[in-house]
């Protein structure tokens, strides 16, 4: 990590963080209890997927930013970079910006795109290709969860980091 600049070490840092902070939630732990016994270890990356989701259909409850100014920003910042991402990340960050992922987040087509995709490349029979099917079922129940989960995320973010 000190091959980076201070502000990417910070980037790195804060997404520790959250990943950590999301691992230990109460909210989060329910939910992936819910949804070991259909995707067993995959249970708490679709989890996070289904948050991702439920933040982009909630932005504007979250940031100043609309989405579409905020990926299209992402995006720039991210291309602006490439020369320090490992070989193996350029393609995703191509397909990614090319088909808008981050936005398309915000759809169940766009969610279902990207568990078929994570489904194809998982090591073992992941069964992500019908997550979609239980974020729809479950969909209030995870939007609840998540409204409890992020503004408590959101303020250790501002106590370990600052303002952002």
């Amino acid at each position: 990590m000190l091959q980076f600049s201070s502000s990417i070490q910070e980037g790195i840092r804060m997404h520790r963080f959250i990943d950590e902070f999301m691992d230990n939630h109460t909210e989060v732990k329910k939910a992936k209890h819910r949804l070991y016994p259909h995707y067993g270890k995959y249970a708490a990356v679709i989890i996070d997927m289904y948050y991702d989701h439920i933040l982009a259909r909630n932005w504007s409850a979250f940031s100043p930013l609309n989405l579409d100014s905020f990926t299209t920003a992402a995006y720039k910042m991210l291309h602006s970079r490439r020369s320090i991402m490992p070989e193996r990340s350029l393609a995703t960050l191509d397909h990614m910006s090319t088909h808008d992922w981050l936005s398309g987040y915000a759809q169940m087509g766009g969610m279902q795109r990207a568990f078929i995709g994570l489904s194809r490349r998982a090591r073992f029979d992941s069964k992500m290709e019908n997550a979609t099917l239980h974020l729809e079922e479950d969909y209030e129940k995870l939007k609840e969860e998540f409204k409890r989960y992020m503004p408590e995320l959101m303020q250790e973010l501002q106590v370990q980091f600052g303002p952002y």
